[in-house]
């Protein structure tokens, strides 16, 4: 697209079909113009599991593991979700779909279990993403170093104050986030000269002149960490190095082990103030094999999710779902005509039981259950809301489940669907936070009607058998509005409860969520004026999910939160108002029927 869309449907990158192709002759020049193998490294604002395919279903991961990219660098999401937010991509045909969808832990599983040095065999592609920190919130800064092909990286942040000295080491590598596929191959197949693995390297950055450099590797094998090395860094003489390249010799055969955490290294620097600065423990291994590291949930639902393919079939397994929950006790109901009573319930209590009594209660109320069942299909079949979703213009568009709805450039007037996926940051959550608990509360509602009116039937009939036969329709008659007062006001706790859980989902997905948008995008002084504003200049249709703005400077990410909350108070209060008048019905006829037959 030409033209970003406002927020929050701004949430993926939209790589085009073009932009993947200049991406690919350009990372194809590298290869062709040097002999020796190029270190290649991108960077970009999304992370990968943030990148929508292309048009024709190609992705920047499909670009990358093709020419076999050492790493991706990134934004977006920054350190608000993780420190580990770092994924391993690796090229296969063994990954089920399950994989392609959900990444569990930062690397990807690799199914070789030996490394084929046959002539003509390439190591697996494979690259890493590392998303980075931001200055302006964290403070933070990323120092990256190609060291004969070997790509390491150092985080700084100033957040706990300055530094006086920062270390980078630059070979052995982490083996938990920077080794690659290529890494083992190299060692194994001896494709690169010993002369890079005879020297450990770091470079060092310090504000007052180094003392001394010493490089510790530790042993974990008894379950301790062991001083096996410790040594001196002496500083390369080459004067073309950005900062101070510290190096000493050992003999890395020594350390060949098929654990990527047994060896662990840590490097200090001490500078003629006599202060010392020290790297974390970093595990490594010579022999390029990778230490499996997993993510927290956080750091898994924004990396390790893809959310670009999860969508549909999210929301279709949602509406398929909701259409479930609402169609077999009706089918229950009407062909095997096999009833769910709440004396059923009591006399057989069971989880099955329960669901079906309850469901089959919102069943019988028609107008209830058929204005869900024709929700669903408007949500599926009709737009969901309109507005000025581009930054410029003043065209209205308006928004479906497939994403906004816009004239092709050419014209002719044929609709186009874009920003999908953007769109599930709207619909997900209005399926999840507003149409499921509006079902469930008022299932809810029509079953505690089931439960008051047996209630109400028992004390009449526990009433009439207490009374002699020629008194009964006397004190019917003189206790009747007593009684339905009584039980009305003092015993029906669980409709106070649900009147409260409907008036917190209208509290949470109107007020908070609307004025936290409004706090966020204008100054705070003027939150009330704009949304005064707001109420007056919008067009809300209750009975429809539609909500239209003409003012240009209201967000149009404004619009989803303010309809669907709009729609769904209207809904949810409707309904309540359906069910109350319901119960009074109900009550009246009990009443009434007992004092006839008396």
């Amino acid at each position: 697209m030409s033209t970003g869309l406002r927020g929050p449907t701004n949430l993926f990158g939209h790589p085009t079909d073009q932009l993947l192709e200049d991406l690919d002759l350009k990372l194809s020049q590298w290869d062709s113009q040097s002999e020796k193998p190029v270190t290649k490294i991108s960077f970009g604002h999304f992370p990968l599991s943030f990148s929508a395919p292309s048009n024709s279903g190609r992705t920047l991961e499909d670009v990358f593991l093709k020419h076999s990219i050492s790493a991706y660098l990134c934004g977006h999401l920054h350190t608000g979700f993780g420190v580990n937010l770092k994924r391993h991509h690796q090229l296969s045909d063994h990954f089920s779909p399950l994989q392609k969808l959900f990444q569990f832990n930062i690397h990807q599983n690799s199914f070789e279990s030996t490394v084929n040095c046959s002539m003509g065999v390439t190591p697996i592609q494979d690259f890493w993403e590392w998303e980075m920190g931001d200055w302006r919130k964290s403070r933070a800064f990323r120092i990256l170093a190609i060291d004969r092909g070997h790509v390491s990286y150092a985080d700084v942040d100033f957040i706990s104050g300055t530094k006086h000295a920062i270390i980078v080491p630059t070979f052995p590598l982490d083996s938990r986030f920077m080794t690659t596929s290529s890494c083992r191959y190299n060692y194994e197949c001896k494709s690169v000269p010993p002369s890079s693995y005879e020297k450990i390297r770091a470079l060092v950055f310090s504000v007052s002149p180094v003392a001394s450099v010493v490089a510790r590797i530790y042993d974990s094998k008894s379950g301790n960490l062991d001083l096996v090395v410790e040594t001196h860094m002496i500083r390369h003489a080459d004067g073309n190095t950005t900062g101070d390249l510290y190096h000493a010799p050992w003999n890395y055969k020594a350390f060949e082990d098929a654990s990527p955490d047994r060896y662990w290294l840590q490097i200090e620097a001490k500078d003629i103030a006599g202060r010392s600065t020290l790297t974390q423990l970093r595990p490594f291994s010579i022999n390029g094999h990778s230490l499996k590291f997993s993510w927290s949930w956080r750091e898994f639902l924004v990396m390790g999710c893809q959310w670009a393919a999860l969508y549909y079939p999210i929301f279709w397994s949602a509406l398929y779902f909701f259409f479930i929950f609402l169609l077999l006790p009706k089918a229950l109901l009407v062909f095997p005509k096999k009833i769910y009573t709440y004396k059923n319930f009591i006399a057989n209590k069971g989880l099955v039981n329960g669901v079906l009594w309850f469901l089959q209660e919102l069943c019988r109320i028609h107008t209830l259950w058929f204005g869900w069942i024709a929700y669903l299909f408007y949500l599926i079949l009709f737009p969901w809301f309109m507005g000025q979703v581009f930054n410029e213009g003043k065209n209205m568009v308006y928004m479906t489940y497939m994403g906004w709805a816009i004239e092709t450039s050419n014209g002719k007037g044929k609709l186009e669907y874009v920003g999908s996926p953007d769109i599930m940051v709207v619909v997900l959550p209005h399926l999840v936070y507003v149409v499921l608990p509006a079902i469930l509360v008022t299932g809810a509602l029509t079953a505690e009607r089931a439960i008051f009116r047996e209630h109400l039937l028992a004390f009449l009939e526990k009433k009439k058998d207490d009374l002699p036969m020629d008194s009964r329709k006397t004190v019917l008659n003189d206790h009747q509005s007593s009684i339905v007062s009584n039980i009305h006001l003092c015993k029906r706790w669980i409709r106070k409860l649900l009147c409260v859980v409907c008036m917190a989902i209208c509290w949470k997905h109107f007020m908070v969520r609307l004025k936290t948008t409004l706090c966020s995008e204008f100054h705070a002084k003027s939150v009330q004026k704009q949304f005064q504003l707001l109420m007056r200049k919008s067009v809300v249709i209750l009975h429809m999910p539609i909500c239209m703005y003409n003012k240009s400077h209201v967000l149009a990410y404004q619009a989803p939160i303010f309809s669907s909350t709009i729609d769904t108070a209207y809904i949810i209060f409707t309904l309540f108002e359906i069910v109350k008048s319901n119960y009074d019905r109900v009550i009246k006829t009990i009443v009434c029927k007992e004092c006839n037959q008396n």
